[in-house]
């Protein structure tokens, strides 16, 4: 493999990586704040469908996004509503977000667009462009891939390693971040220092539903040219086990996240690849090759999940002692 090659392999990999890292951290914070959210793959699922009828519909991006971080956060809000303020089951409630997303979003689709629930293709205008393009043939040999990797992404693959580090300073450098991360371990002593624990916990669902949006509103923008019914393809689960793997670290969840895409992209880039003449030759399966970032999901939460530490309290309803 020459460094062209590997520069592109890189630079798949970050691309296909980038919603999973935005979910991710939308799941730390959550769960950081003792919340349990199996449903992210609903929530990204919801917004990348707002995100595609209202950009078809109107033609402008402003207005896409604003419906992505509008729904959600809404759904966000439902979750805590369910989970927060009637201390309902989080495992139940994160399923019952995720399956009505699945549903919701086929018929509203058949109902307004009756394109199977698809939407329509979106204008390139409205599509997330690289911030600057990248000529490898410019540029000296020893920085072509290097430039091809890093170079040539749009604004919201360069802000999800911002997120990252912007995540991990609200929690480990602010006050905010401070009482969150005891929410998660002992909301009884947040309670005890007049911190409301539902606040806190509501403040957290807050932020898990605009990076939540913004995953989704990436699926439709950049990775695909419309909404398609359960385009996530798992995306959401995949991020919580990056999440448990990375043990509840927005840095750890980034490299998790990261290995993910790498194999995203290498399933890509192996379709249609030969088998070595000891395994009998021939082409590789493609759906071996798609199934590879599953397989490694249910390794990881299988190897990992048992020796990672989870927040104290993550999914035991708060109730004030009285």
């Amino acid at each position: 493999m020459d460094e062209l090659q590997l520069g592109a392999l890189i630079a798949s990999s970050l691309r296909m990586a980038t919603p999973l890292v935005l979910c991710a951290l939308a799941g730390v914070l959550s769960e950081r704040a003792g919340v349990i959210d199996l449903g992210l793959e609903g929530k990204m699922l919801m917004a990348a469908f707002a995100a595609g009828a209202a950009g078809a519909a109107s033609g402008s991006f402003a207005v896409a996004l604003a419906a992505a971080l509008a729904v959600g956060v809404a759904m966000s809000m439902l979750h805590g509503w369910g989970c927060v303020t009637h201390r309902g089951d989080q495992v139940v409630m994160g399923m019952a977000l995720t399956l009505t997303a699945g549903g919701l979003t086929v018929v509203l689709g058949l109902a307004w667009f009756e394109l199977g629930g698809q939407t329509p293709p979106l204008p390139d205008a409205l599509r997330l462009r690289p911030l600057w393009a990248v000529d490898p043939a410019t540029l000296p040999a020893g920085l072509r891939g290097l430039a091809l990797a890093l170079g040539s992404h749009n604004a919201l693959v360069y802000g999800s390693f911002a997120a990252v580090a912007a995540v991990w300073w609200l929690l480990y450098r602010t006050r905010f971040g401070l009482r969150l991360r005891a929410t998660g371990e002992n909301p009884a002593m947040v309670d005890a220092a007049g911190v409301s624990v539902a606040g806190m916990r509501y403040a957290a669902l807050a932020l898990n539903g605009v990076l939540a949006a913004l995953a989704g509103l990436y699926l439709v923008m950049a990775l695909n040219a419309s909404f398609s019914p359960n385009m996530t393809a798992g995306r959401g689960y995949m991020a919580l086990a990056a999440m448990i793997f990375g043990k509840w670290h927005p840095v750890g969840a980034l490299a998790a996240c990261l290995l993910f895409g790498f194999l995203d992209a290498s399933a890509i880039q192996l379709q249609g690849a030969a088998l070595p003449a000891w395994l009998g030759g021939g082409e590789v399966p493609v759906q071996a090759i798609q199934a590879l970032p599953y397989v490694l999901t249910v390794v990881l939460l299988a190897g990992f999940i048992g020796r990672s530490r989870a927040p104290a309290a993550l999914g035991r309803p708060y109730v004030k002692a009285r």
